[in-house]
């Protein structure tokens, strides 16, 4: 059996606590394979952008809790700084 690599963001990856919370929940895992790469990217952003790890933390189980609410970008998120403001990736 082979495992397919979970898609990452438009310009972050998809860093490894993330993905096993993800992997974690089948019904988070399903709504990232959902969402737009550049929707996946805000979360991604919105968790290494995290000063400390107990927010990391806190904020990789609310991805999950807010994947599985069916929202599909984070709540009270400006957005990522590191994407061109063109759309552009």
């Amino acid at each position: 059996m082979t495992t397919q690599a979970l898609p990452g963001g438009a310009v972050h990856e998809l860093p490894a606590d993330l993905e096993a919370e993800l992997l974690a929940h089948a019904d988070a895992l399903a709504a990232w394979r959902d969402i737009t790469v550049l929707a996946r990217n805000e979360f991604i952003c919105w968790v290494e952008d995290a000063k400390q790890q107990k927010t990391r933390e806190r904020r990789v189980r609310r991805t999950r809790e807010e994947l599985e609410d069916g929202m599909r970008r984070p709540c009270c998120w400006p957005g990522c700084a590191h994407r061109e403001r063109t759309g552009k990736a």
